[in-house]
């Protein structure tokens, strides 16, 4: 099966749906265990829960890095179980963004380029590409940074290039795997306003987390613990609570 052209699925369709999904390994090592889950176009939220509780499969799930064993998992209305991997491939480029807790950045590359290289296998002409590359830097505030090398820059405008590097694409979803777990406070803070910036401006945006606090400063936050989704506060309460 194959992803339309663009990449993206009907605009009445919700950015990730779970339903009943169950991810094992081998050894008998379950990781996820009947979740349902729903994130609708557009939203913001945060998936909290300790090591091992099956949060990182969660993203591995939406990023599409990974398949179900069982269930179903829709990204854009596509089934990832579904499709081979060049549609999963053209799904990821055209549709997604990640941002992880290390940058990844290239080292003595300077932030243009850096940025650029998220559009390397997108066919896009290396003028346009570093254009684009520009206009991504001056959205999270580095316009004045994008000759600097990695070395140049503090941890947080690190974070920053590797999430304009993520938006560079366009892309619908972004997921940040513990985007702040190497910044001190203070920088930590000023890209999760960046986040919700970016989440202000249209782009689904999901935040994988150990953090609680952090995971508080989502609009919406979901718990995972031992493979289940246990709180949602997006769950309407029980009938006659108010």
């Amino acid at each position: 099966m194959s992803v339309r052209e663009d990449g993206r699925g009907a605009r009445d369709v919700p950015a990730v749906e779970f339903a009943g999904v169950g991810r094992s390994y081998p050894g008998g090592v379950r990781a996820l265990d009947g979740v349902d889950l729903r994130v609708e176009r557009g939203e913001m939220a945060a998936i909290v829960g300790p090591s091992g509780s099956g949060k990182s499969t969660v993203l591995n799930l939406v990023g599409t890095l990974d398949a179900p064993t069982e269930g179903t998992v829709r990204v854009f209305g596509h089934d990832i179980g579904a499709l081979d991997d060049g549609a999963l491939a053209a799904l990821r480029s055209r549709t997604l963004g990640f941002v992880f807790q290390r940058f990844h950045l290239a080292p003595n590359v300077r932030a243009l380029d850096n940025v650029a290289d998220g559009l390397l296998y997108a066919g896009v002409p290396l003028r346009a590409r570093r254009e684009r590359a520009a206009a991504a830097l001056e959205r999270v505030g580095l316009a004045d940074r994008v000759g600097h090398r990695p070395h140049e820059l503090s941890g947080g405008q690190r974070q920053r290039v590797a999430i304009a590097r993520a938006v560079v694409g366009s892309p619908e979803l972004l997921l940040a795997d513990e985007p702040t777990g190497a910044l001190d406070t203070a920088s930590g803070a000023e890209v999760m306003d960046l986040l919700r910036g970016l989440n202000a401006d249209g782009v689904t945006v999901l935040v994988i987390t150990h953090d609680r606090e952090l995971a508080a400063q989502a609009p919406r936050r979901l718990e995972v613990r031992d493979g289940r989704v246990v709180a949602d506060s997006a769950a309407p309460l029980p009938e006659g609570v108010s």
